[in-house]
């Protein structure tokens, strides 16, 4: 007969999952995170319990179980059911096996009060301000690019296409509420264009064009300590150049270059960028019909050795964190995003201070 685990059998596993790397520890040991509490914020607060019902949940504990979701891609349910069943989930909130664990539905209530609020923006500048007053100022200046986030495809006829695109609320929509609230109208599809590379003999495969639906995740990371300083969320099929003068380049950067690839080149980005003293190192497009100049393809090189940091941000988005939309609208694809760029950072800042011997 298997005895019952005692406190001592759960002291040893916790020790154990501490000493094979339990990233949520390094995430309480670099983060204080009674700086996301949101005090007097009524928007985010669920009630004093003067009326009497269930005390609510601790703030800071529902942040962070978003939290853990962004860096596993969890659904509420989901979410529920591993907080319950991880002792390194619990031991990151605070919970012990006795205590009582949000359901989804509550989980779920809480994102949406902070997306009703715009929390999530107040949030992710409360932490850029922890890590500015921890001495990672923004440095040696800003890398810029986009990535594609997937959404559920939508099986739309043409003529309802059409209405969405225009802004419009397609007729036979209008009075159905529960169709209205699975259509997902700001989301876009784009082409992704994919060049095939020449072979030794001179001849190359066809060029490929993959359809995207969802949105699009506009980021500029500080080229000294790779946090992510300045973003925004678009749908899938915005154009990335626009982006600079909207508000993506942070002008506290200490450094005033910009590394960006060709989609940002035009002459109203470069006006913009020079006009607001910033130094372009943007990609030079390819001539077309003609070849591109040596020392031009050579500069794009140097170039792309220092863009391809904020590539790395991308691809531990979409990969180990396995970004995707599952909801509808853009404003909670920008609570999704927003969520994984603050929690790129956290990770980042563990890294940082690891490096420095902070940790």
């Amino acid at each position: 007969m298997a005895r019952q685990p005692g406190l001592f059998d759960m002291d040893e596993r916790l020790r154990r999952l501490r000493d094979i790397g339990d990233q949520l520890e390094a995430f309480s040991v670099a983060v204080d995170f009674e700086i996301f509490r949101p005090g007097r914020d009524a928007a985010l607060a669920c009630g004093d319990g003067a009326k009497g019902g269930r005390p609510p949940f601790d703030p800071v504990m529902m942040f962070k179980i978003l939290v853990i979701q962004a860096q596993n891609n969890l659904s509420d349910d989901r979410a529920e059911f591993l907080i319950n069943d991880r002792l390194s989930f619990m031991r990151f909130l605070g919970l012990g096996l006795t205590d009582k664990v949000p359901d989804a539905k509550t989980i779920w209530a809480f994102r949406e009060r902070l997306i009703r609020a715009g929390a999530i923006e107040r949030l992710f500048a409360r932490f850029d301000a922890a890590i500015r007053e921890a001495g990672y100022i923004p440095m040696a200046g800003q890398i810029v690019d986009a990535s594609l986030v997937s959404a559920p495809k939508q099986c739309n006829p043409e003529a309802e296409k059409a209405e969405i695109k225009v802004g419009r609320i397609p007729e036979d929509w209008q009075d159905k509420p529960a169709t209205l609230r699975q259509k997902d109208r700001d989301a876009r599809w784009t082409l992704v264009f994919g060049k095939a590379r020449e072979r030794a003999d001179g001849t190359r495969h066809a060029d490929i064009a993959i359809p995207v639906f969802g949105y699009k995740s506009h980021a500029s990371i500080d080229r000294r300590h790779g946090f992510i300083r300045r973003r925004d969320v678009t749908d899938a099929a915005a154009h990335d150049g626009r982006m600079l003068r909207r508000g993506l380049l942070d002008r506290s950067n200490t450094g005033a270059t910009v590394w960006a690839d060709s989609a940002y080149r035009s002459k109203a980005s470069e006006a913009f960028m020079e006009k607001h003293g910033f130094r372009s190192q943007v990609h030079h497009r390819k001539p077309r019909g003609r070849p591109m100049a040596p020392h031009i393809r050579r500069g794009n090189a140097a170039r792309s050795a220092v863009r391809a940091a904020i590539e790395h941000v991308f691809a531990h988005q979409k990969g180990p964190m396995d970004l995707c939309i599952r909801t509808v609208g853009i404003a909670r694809a920008k609570a999704k995003i927003g969520l994984a760029n603050l929690t790129c950072n956290i990770r980042r800042l563990v890294f940082l201070d690891r490096r420095h011997g902070h940790a």
